[in-house]
């Protein structure tokens, strides 16, 4: 989301800050635990993985409900706005979201230029063209989270009616509050001492005696050209260059494909397929277990790219910093689930395995 330069200045708070270590931490720690309890076969490590972030998400929302409370309190102000430009970015419902670039004009302060994402419904979809003139409403103290009135009050609805905006000059236009690279630094960080914890806790069950327990069949194979496979009987991974990513066209199946070569169909049943921008971890399921689990193979391929994009465009969370996306059964059928991160907050989307979308949980 982007306003002028007369919007207040952009803030980074120790506040901010520590949550964007602790979230790192939290998205470490978690996907740790899911490879190293698939590693040695500790069912109540692999169940803390996935426990993690939904506690942490949890105290969040906990910790911010005074927050929303104080934030609910305040009234809105309303002001005429003006569509510079508008285009949907998605969605598969009767309601689509829309991202509109709008010239705010409040009666008591400058006019100033915003960008939005909105959900409005197809039937409703014509009423809004270019220089159109909306009434918008926003709080006092954060001006740039602005959301149209669809049925306003008769009095603004006569205003509009007779109203004539002049456009803002663009393009001086500056990204809503962020965290920049601190933040960034600090969520890397915190990353890396997630996992760190989770693997030196269990040092000596991954490399000790389980470590050389282990059948020659099952030595890693590795190989590195543009990426690197590591494959174990008990889980396997996936790590691209540079310039790459699992959203580039096939480069998922490659992956997953890469990690079940040889295996016959029981050997590749797995328990849970993480993804993130560039490494992928599958963990198989152990042989004879009873714990619910899927082929790798049966992801929607297709689909995925475009969870992800609506995942990280449509739930609230602007400046994205992080993503990944979770597939298991533990519910007892196939669930997808993808998790943003960003100054906003975290935000979810849920999908079933044929990659329809099931329920949004958007940043608070």
């Amino acid at each position: 989301m982007t306003i002028t330069t007369g919007a207040p200045p952009a803030r980074r708070t120790p506040v901010a800050l520590a949550r964007g270590f602790l979230t790192g931490g939290v998205i470490g720690s978690s996907l740790a635990a899911l490879v190293v309890g698939g590693i040695v076969e500790s069912v109540p490590l692999f169940v803390t993985g996935p426990g993690i972030p939904a506690a942490y998400a949890l105290l969040l929302f906990l910790a911010g409900r005074p927050r929303r409370l104080r934030e609910a309190a305040v009234v809105p102000r309303t002001a005429l706005a003006m569509i510079e430009s508008l285009h949907a970015v998605g969605g598969e419902s009767s309601d689509v979201p829309v991202r509109f670039d709008l010239t705010v004009a409040p009666d008591d302060a400058p006019a100033y230029r915003v960008e939005i994402t909105q959900h409005i419904n197809l039937v409703e979809l014509p009423d809004y063209r270019p220089h159109g003139i909306l009434v918008v409403q926003y709080p006092p103290d954060r001006p740039w989270r602005v959301s149209i009135v669809k049925r306003p009050a008769p009095e603004w609805a006569d205003r509009v009616a007779g109203a004539r905006l002049d456009p803002v000059p663009g393009p001086a236009m500056v990204s809503d509050p962020a965290e920049g690279c601190a933040s960034g630094f600090l969520a890397f960080l915190g990353l890396l001492l997630g996992a760190a914890v989770v693997i030196l806790l269990f040092w000596a069950d991954l490399f000790g005696e389980h470590a050389v327990e282990q059948p020659s069949s099952s030595k890693p194979s590795v190989s590195s050209t543009s990426s690197t496979t590591v494959v174990t009987s008990a889980s396997g991974t996936v790590a691209l260059g540079p310039d790459q990513s699992f959203l580039d066209d096939g480069e998922l199946r490659r992956g997953v494909d890469a990690l079940t070569k040889g295996k016959d169909t029981d050997a590749r049943q797995a328990l849970t397929v993480v993804v993130q921008e560039r490494l992928l971890s599958v963990v198989f399921a152990p042989t004879g277990t009873r714990a619910s689990r899927f082929d790798p193979q049966s992801l929607p391929y297709a689909r995925i790219p475009v969870l992800v994009e609506e995942a990280t465009s449509t739930l609230g969370v602007d400046t994205p910093q992080t993503w990944q996306l979770t597939a298991d059964g533990l519910t007892g059928s196939l669930t997808i689930r993808v998790t943003v991160t960003g100054p906003e907050g975290t935000a979810a989307l849920e999908a079933d395995g044929a990659g329809k979308v099931a329920r949004r949980t958007p940043a608070r």
